[in-house]
């Protein structure tokens, strides 16, 4: 059903015009165009002098009662070809003194040039036409600004929801009908939302346009600028991008934009840098990765779009977690991603990097070239993202947070699981003796026992087993505990044990004689030996 309102948000349409009380009470006849009745109404426009297409723009409904139109048919025609040129929506002429019915010359002109022409046979008033549909007009775009201020409503709510960046996507996408993408100054992509044709995904569908649209839109395109850049950036800090794939946006459809552009500046800001938020969305991506919300099979494709090329050898897998570690006086994670992206950069293999701020976690995937790389990439990585960290001043004093690096590494399959064994293990190796970086494979008990961190058995059991030497290191000096875990940690090997703490040899027998006295335990038994090793690493894990 024809609402009579131009849905791309610009006017009326021509038929509505015709419908409204001031010209149906002229009795309008179209006797030309009468199938462009739906072009937009923009403006009213009435006026009787022969240059007057001079005075219009274009889209208006022009009111006449003739006296311009000129007495010869060939000023006639050239009134007529002049108007539509200048694309008006629409010539009505009042049929009174000056006509009674209109010339043909008129008529045939405006049939040739598909120019709505209609004869009014009834004299109205063209104060009270231009009052009626300018009213329309008026209240079409304010239902427009409703539709928009509705989605400016949705988003902030999002927002303030903790639905991020993603979710003020989504929603503007759904209303578009078009996916949104949301691109650095320079044309890095940050975040997609929505569909493509046919349910694509909207990462490949920007990735198809994306050398396309940087210089030369498609047609239809919406391109809004999100402002609050720094120095040098002309005062815009990121772009809204709405390509017209499945539809052409609308006016409405920027009128949106425009809004969820002022959002976005706000979040922008408290994000503070475009590094951070584009480390957001891979760190995104990586999570998704690791929790299986993306596919092995669609992985490939939207790495590659996040700047992610690996060739055909295996991936590694590697996570930071800096949870206990984290100075609130810090630099931030913008300075973070920076900083470790440029030390990265000279690894000379693929890396994509991501931080997760809430979990305090900075997840890499790394391309390379073969499995038996693994040890000395390890080792770069790991010294550059503790160099990272310190470098952005995020550290508390005396603190060295855990990096976990899996393997072996293997395809897309496996990097999602091992992603999410390394981000499970670096949570568990938070405490453990400081090493430049920990083999995941090495610390399935530590993961184990942090798993079972909530279980009262387990915290039962460490009572059990280590509670009277916690209680006398509590009451005295903490000797007897660093006694037996340098012990254990050396086999039983006493003169190794020794040497580490210092000891002759007659003050580290006494000191296993009081541990042993105090557990009721032989240390020498292979079964309490287990089972202290297990206790002091339960100990970390438990309140």
């Amino acid at each position: 059903m024809d609402s009579g309102y131009d849905t791309r948000g610009a006017g009326i349409t021509v038929r509505r015009a015709l419908e409204l009380p001031g010209l149906r009470s002229g009795l309008p006849e179209v006797v030309a165009g009468a199938d462009r009745l739906q072009r937009t109404v923009r403006w009213v426009h009435a006026g009787e002098v022969p240059n007057i297409a001079s005075l219009l723009k274009g889209g208006e409904l022009l009111l006449t009662t003739g006296y311009g139109l000129g007495h010869r048919p060939a000023d006639q025609r050239a009134f007529v070809r002049t108007l539509a040129e200048r694309g008006i929506a629409a010539l009505v002429v009042e049929l009174g003194p000056r006509f009674t019915r209109l010339p043909a010359a008129l008529v045939d002109t405006a049939r040739a040039a598909g120019l709505p022409l209609v004869q009014l046979h009834r004299e109205v008033p063209f104060v009270t036409v231009t009052e009626e549909i300018h009213t329309e007009i008026v209240n079409g775009h304010y239902a427009l600004l409703q539709r928009a201020e509705e989605v400016h409503r949705r988003c902030t709510e999002a927002l303030l929801g903790g639905g991020g960046v993603p979710r003020v996507l989504e929603i503007l996408a759904g209303f578009t009908g078009n996916p949104v993408f949301l691109e650095t100054t320079d044309g890095q992509l940050l975040y997609a939302a929505g569909e493509g044709p046919e349910g694509a995904d909207p990462l490949q569908v920007w990735e198809g346009l994306r050398d396309r649209h940087q210089d030369d839109p498609p047609a239809g395109s919406a391109l809004v600028d999100v402002p609050g850049g720094g120095p040098g950036s002309g005062g815009v800090r990121a772009r809204l991008v709405l390509l017209p794939v499945r539809n052409a946006p609308a006016p409405v459809h920027r009128m949106a934009a425009e809004r969820t552009a002022g959002i976005l500046a706000v979040v922008l800001m408290q994000a503070r840098q475009e590094e951070e938020l584009a480390a957001r969305g891979r760190g995104d991506f990586l999570t998704d990765l690791a929790e299986g919300r993306v596919t092995a099979q669609d992985a490939p494709a939207q790495a590659r779009v996040l700047g992610f090329k690996p060739g055909t050898g295996p991936l590694l897998p590697v996570v930071m977690r800096l949870g206990d570690a984290l100075s609130p006086q810090g630099g931030g994670w913008a300075v973070l991603a920076r900083a470790v992206a440029e030390e990265l950069a000279s690894l000379g293999v693929p890396v994509l990097l991501g931080v997760r701020p809430v979990e305090g976690r900075v997840p890499l995937l790394l391309g390379l070239r073969s499995e038996a790389e693994r040890p000395a990439i390890a080792d770069r990585v790991a010294a550059v993202l503790r160099a990272g960290v310190e470098r952005a001043g995020m550290l508390r004093p005396g603190t060295r947070p855990p990096v976990v690096v899996v393997g072996p590494a293997g395809g897309w399959a496996a990097a999602s699981a091992g992603l999410r064994h390394a981000a499970e293990t670096a949570a568990a190796a938070q405490g453990l003796p400081d090493r430049p970086w920990y083999d995941a494979r090495r610390l399935d008990i530590d993961l184990l026992l942090w798993r079972l961190r909530d279980h009262p058995d387990l915290a039962a059991f460490v009572d059990r087993a280590i509670g009277p030497l916690l209680d006398h290191d509590r009451r005295s000096r903490p000797l007897l505990l660093p006694t037996l875990e340098t012990y254990l940690a050396h086999a039983g090997r006493k003169a190794e044990t020794a040497r580490e703490l210092h000891l002759n040899r007659q003050t580290l027998y006494n000191r296993l004689a009081r541990i042993g006295e105090l557990l009721g335990t032989d240390l020498d038994d292979p079964q309490t030996v287990l089972a202290l090793s297990l206790a002091l690493r339960a100990r970390r894990h438990v309140p």
